[in-house]
């Protein structure tokens, strides 16, 4: 009987080694998508693809964590963010509302995942909410440092909007679709 619960737990410990794996596997995923960027004020980057996916395969609880991971190795300095940035000072700048907004969408998943379990149409609504959500903090925050450190020059929420939300829409959903084709194939080869 010793015997059998010495492997059960040997099992369990692989998983949770998996687990972790996984989850480191997929922030340096994002943080990679993150460096495949164009430059604009706010760059347009693969990062939302990476936190898609990340989500959509590792599930909601590990997926989040996938994304507390990456925004905590960012703010630590390392240099994971678009443009190969890191440091607090990013977190804390223009862009920051979008990077923390990221964990905002990624916690979204998560409930609506607990409540709905995986089924495709909660899925699809909470990346939807998720996004909106993405955008209303990233926007704000954007706003609210602009105005604070450009004291020549001040901005408004329709300026923010059309910087740093219109474009982004349209790649973000197809990124989002491509996302779920993606995870749709690579989720049977993870074992979680």
């Amino acid at each position: 009987m010793s015997t059998t619960k010495a492997k059960a737990n040997t099992n369990k410990s692989r998983f949770r080694t998996a687990e972790m794996a996984y989850i480191a596997l997929f922030a340096v995923i994002i943080a990679v998508c993150s460096w495949i960027s164009v430059p604009v004020t706010v760059p347009y980057t693969l990062q939302t693809f990476g936190i898609f996916t990340s989500l959509l395969i590792l599930g909601g609880k590990r997926g989040t964590i996938s994304v507390l991971l990456y925004i905590l190795l960012g703010a630590t300095g390392l240099p994971v963010f678009s443009g190969f940035l890191g440091g607090i000072g990013v977190l804390l700048g223009a862009r920051g509302g979008y990077i923390i907004g990221f964990l905002i969408m990624a916690i979204i998943y998560w409930i609506t995942e607990q409540i709905f379990g995986h089924r495709l149409i909660p899925s699809v609504l909470s990346m939807l909410i998720g996004l909106f959500a993405l955008y209303t903090i990233g926007t704000l925050w954007f706003v609210y440092v602009y105005a604070n450190t450009n004291a020549a020059s001040d901005i408004g929420y329709l300026t923010a909007l059309k910087l740093c939300v219109l474009p982004f829409i349209i790649p973000d959903l197809l990124k989002m679709f491509f996302a779920f084709l993606i995870a749709r194939r690579l989720k049977i080869l993870v074992n979680l």
